[in-house]
């Protein structure tokens, strides 16, 4: 046996010649790089001591919780991305067990009968053990290789989770929106009825013309049928939100809410840009998949230095059943396979020299598109955040002028239309606010998720054996 495994490395040494067999250590592939954010945080807090994994509670919303919950334990993607986990955990058994004898037992009966002679019987007993030495590592390659698939899709499942929870999230806060959306397009139908009745009896005693009613319809009737399109997108949000939740559409019916009242919008560091590389699931996963092509690749190489294999058969055969067992055959037989002139196995370590450079590039992508999501998250919410302010000084300002307006309807100063005027105007205010209100907090999920969602960090490289 040692002659053979001198023998097989003579070989390997002849091919190395002709062949690139070398493999190199893994490294992190270069990819474009940022040192700051072009909203800086005013505090340099780490997104690892800020962001928990619980990170929605922070809306301060139980009953986001509760949806949260529900959704991580039956929603049927994040089932599926689990289940895909199982499977990658069990394909590292399937590659190591490339490495390791296999053992086939048989046993036969022969039974003939010729024309004047006396009917023939013979059995047979053996087994084979058949074994593939991993002098080169080819073997423990590729389970590494799948090692590292398993570690890409358990990050897979976490970017999935954290998809998960920001869709829950911000379908809900969509959902509390429509609430008062509805509630203010009422007050605003309720109001425009009350002109068109003024208009009506002022046009019957000949103050305005009749097209002065006709266009207060027209106002009422497009109230109306806003009204009807906030309550069908409630509806069909709330079917989205049961979907997420695994439930059957319909199932679901989210109580009536406030937003502004029952959310919080909790304040968020940004960390370092850094972090990125080494939290976000997506970025991590990519970068398990160029570990993978460059493990797959090393395997193809060695796949073109010699294997060793190793056969040994045994067995017994007898012509009557009960000396079968009395007498034992057995045979060993070791074997050098020398690619020497194997194209495919040439073509496929180029090729899967290819491959690395393509899982290379597809990280790059991922880790630019991380960057992306993130600066246009912190862009986002710092306009809308302060939007949201100038928002709520035209509120104060309009509550003012509709506090105002009573008094001087009171007094005679202005008529009841003009009152009418001024709430409709703070109603539109008020909505716009509220519409801000959410953007602010679907702009702060957004951020959670592109920061990492508090995943902690990992260190891409292969197991130790």
């Amino acid at each position: 046996m040692n002659q053979m495994i001198l023998l097989s490395g003579l070989c390997a040494a002849l091919l190395c010649g002709c062949a690139d067999v070398h493999v190199s250590e893994y490294k992190r592939p270069e990819a474009p790089a940022k040192s700051s954010w072009s909203r800086p945080s005013e505090s340099a807090v780490s997104a690892s001591d800020t962001i928990s994994m619980q990170w929605w509670t922070e809306f301060r919303d139980p009953y986001l919780d509760s949806l949260v919950a529900k959704a991580i334990a039956a929603n049927f993607d994040l089932k599926i991305l689990a289940a895909r986990i199982d499977v990658a955990s069990l394909q590292i058994a399937e590659a190591r067990a490339g490495g390791q004898p296999t053992v086939d037992i048989g046993a036969g009966a022969s039974l003939e009968k010729s024309t004047g002679q006396r009917l023939s019987k013979q059995f047979s007993l053996g087994a084979q053990v058949n074994w593939d030495i991993d002098v080169w590592g080819k073997v423990s390659k590729g389970v590494q290789a799948q090692t590292a698939e398993f570690k890409a899709t358990e990050a897979d499942w976490r970017a999935g989770y954290l998809t998960l929870v920001s869709s829950v999230s911000i379908t809900y806060f969509q959902i509390l929106q429509l609430d008062e959306q509805i509630d203010h397009q009422q007050r605003a139908l309720a109001k425009n009825q009350q002109i068109l009745g003024i208009f009506e009896t002022m046009r019957n005693n000949g103050l305005v013309p009749a097209t002065q009613v006709l266009r207060q319809r027209a106002e009422t009737a497009r109230l109306t049928k806003e009204l009807l399109e906030l309550v069908r997108f409630r509806n069909v949000s709330e079917n989205a939100l049961a979907t997420l939740l695994g439930l059957p559409a319909g199932e679901l019916k989210v109580p009536v809410g406030r937003l502004q009242d029952r959310v919080q919008v909790p304040g968020v560091p940004t960390g370092l840009p850094s972090q990125l590389l080494a939290r976000r699931p997506d970025v991590i996963a990519a970068e398990f998949r160029v570990l993978v092509a460059h493990d797959l690749m090393g395997q193809a190489k060695l796949a073109q230095l010699p294997s060793i294999s190793l056969s040994g058969r045994g067995g017994s055969a007898s012509f009557a059943l009960g000396d079968l067992l009395k007498s034992f055959t057995f045979g060993l037989a070791p074997s050098i396979n020398i690619p020497a002139l194997n194209p495919a196995i040439k073509a496929r370590a180029k090729t899967s020299e290819a491959q690395v450079q393509v899982a290379e590039q597809e990280y790059r992508r991922t880790v630019v598109a991380a960057f992306e999501d993130a600066e246009n998250a912190l862009v986002n919410l710092d306009a809308h955040r302060q939007q949201k302010e100038q928002l709520q000084l035209q509120v104060n300002e309009l509550r003012q002028v509709a506090a105002g307006s009573t008094v001087q309807l009171a007094a005679g100063l202005i008529s009841q239309l003009e009152v009418f005027e001024n709430e409709r105007s703070l109603l539109a205010a008020q909505l716009a606010l509220l519409a801000s209100h959410q953007q602010v907090l679907a702009d702060t999920v957004t951020l959670y998720k592109a920061l990492g969602g508090g995943w902690a960090a990992v260190e891409v490289a292969n197991a130790s054996d």
